[in-house]
């Protein structure tokens, strides 16, 4: 362990942020690192844990908290990354993006404040980039085996560069202009700067990865050439058809779903030239988010920096408290309120309201209209039901609709119906313990086995489905 009193007697201490005012000035991240010595006290509040639920429950790849922990207090950067990568490829991503679960699971969150893991993770690998000591690690001998992976994301990326260090040949296609899937252009830069993900597609492009960028599998090329071609396939597209709102109104203009909204701020950041009538802009706007997930929340702080006039977020779920209740004890996810950096920046939010209809001018929206609902009292088991309450409608006024609401599953219209591959009740593709799809040589990983998911799960997902693969072509 770190030092043995450090949780009595250091506190936690967050990363500064630069204010408001400041930062929705531009699309930059804007939370600076620790001072080392401040992170070291951080990494000294780890416990001498007998479980550590971080590692072993809360974290979908099992890093090794206490272990990294321990290495930063005592000054070991290097060993301290060497620990960390043992389980993840990318901690610089999720260092900066994931909920960090681990640290919900922490012991100290019990009854206190929980170690800054995800931060010190950050602080990780940035030393890493910094001192140099990640470099490229090819193959010292090659396999002759070919590997094709279909989308790029986490798990994408994960599974094409273990696969790589393999041995084996990899390409990875994108049906995008750029390499990265959510990475790229599902997340505001102002959470992720995009030369973070170049810099790791430097060292995957050095290990011998070939990147397609856009080339949409199932259109551009058949899946069953892919099959052919290559000695394994690997499906890492992500669960990218979005939960629609089929209420009257819905043709009216001005009503967009998130991930375009999103993708083509992004696209603006990368200096792409987009034809003005094609860009979808919140300035001067009243703004409407209908979902109250990160999604909608990435589309709050977006608008913030485009110059929204007002911005609502509306939630179909009845307020969280703002502690655990009984029926969500630690170490499980805390279904409680959560107040991100662009909800800080500026919005309203609603909650318990369902919308009926969009009310339009001129083939524009103009309003929403909603009902309200009432929840009943969660059971043991957290389960909740809802009815109208029976008051009247609200309108709220809405230039610009941004729908939030989640994604269903993998697009089945390109490789899914070509490979004739089964999915399960939910539309996911289905899976056997190997990863393995219902063809054989064809495996799926992240979001489209899952559904929409967290990024490190994606990862954990894209590593283990690498391993199966290799497993798979040394017997073939």
């Amino acid at each position: 362990m770190a030092k043995t009193t450090g949780f009595i007697e250091y506190e936690r201490k967050n990363p500064e942020k630069l204010p408001v005012k400041d930062r929705i000035k531009y699309f930059k991240e804007f939370e600076s690192l620790l001072p080392e010595d401040k992170i070291v006290q951080q990494a000294a509040r780890c416990m001498d844990c007998a479980i550590p639920y971080c590692h072993s429950y809360g974290c979908p790849v099992n890093n090794r908290i206490p272990d990294w922990n321990d290495m930063v207090y005592r000054n070991h950067w290097k060993r301290a990354l060497d620990l960390l990568h043992s389980t993840i490829n990318f901690p610089e991503f999720t260092g900066r993006i994931c909920p960090a679960p681990c640290e919900h699971s922490c012991t100290l969150s019990i009854n206190a404040s929980p170690v800054t893991i995800k931060h010190i993770e950050l602080q990780i690998v940035e030393r890493g980039w910094k001192e140099g000591w990640i470099v490229p690690e090819p193959a010292a001998v090659k396999t002759g085996k070919k590997a094709a992976i279909i989308g790029s994301g986490p798990a994408g990326l994960a599974a094409a560069q273990q696969l790589a260090r393999a041995g084996n040949e990899v390409v990875v296609f994108e049906k995008s202009d750029r390499i990265g899937g959510l990475l790229r252009y599902g997340i505001p830069d102002f959470k992720l700067e995009k030369h973070v993900i170049d810099r790791r597609l430097e060292q995957i492009k050095a290990e011998g990865v070939v990147f397609e960028p856009g080339v949409n599998v199932g259109v551009d090329i058949s899946a069953r050439y892919l099959k052919r071609t290559f000695d394994a396939v690997v499906i890492a597209a992500g669960a990218t058809v979005p939960r629609d709102l089929n209420i009257p109104g819905r043709e009216l203009n001005g009503i967009h779903f998130a991930m375009e909204y999103l993708t083509k701020q992004n696209k603006i950041n990368a200096g792409d030239e987009i034809s003005p009538e094609k860009i979808i802009s919140a300035k001067g706007k009243n703004v409407v988010v209908i979902g109250g997930g990160d999604t909608g929340s990435d589309c709050v702080g977006t608008a913030t920096r485009q110059g929204a006039k007002k911005i609502t977020q509306i939630e179909i779920l009845p307020k969280p408290p703002e502690q655990r209740m009984p029926y969500n004890p630690w170490p499980t996810w805390p279904q409680i309120l959560f107040t991100s950096s662009s909800h800080e920046e500026g919005c309203e939010r609603i909650w318990a309201y369902s919308a009926t209809s969009f009310i339009g001018e001129n083939g524009n929206v103009k309003k929403i209209r909603f009902k309200q609902l009432d929840w009943t009292e969660p059971d043991k088991y957290g389960r909740r039901n809802f009815r109208e309450n029976g008051s009247e409608e609200v309108e709220i006024e809405a230039d610009l609709v941004l729908l939030a609401m989640g994604f269903l599953h993998v697009d089945h219209k390109s490789f899914v119906a070509d490979l004739n591959i089964e999915t399960d009740n939910r539309g996911n593709i289905k899976v056997d313990k190997n990863y393995m799809t219902s063809q054989t040589g064809c495996f799926a990983a992240g979001d489209s086995v899952l559904g929409a998911s967290l990024v490190v799960r994606a990862i954990n997902l894209g590593r283990r489905v690498a391993s199966s693969v290799n497993e798979y072509l040394l017997k073939i």
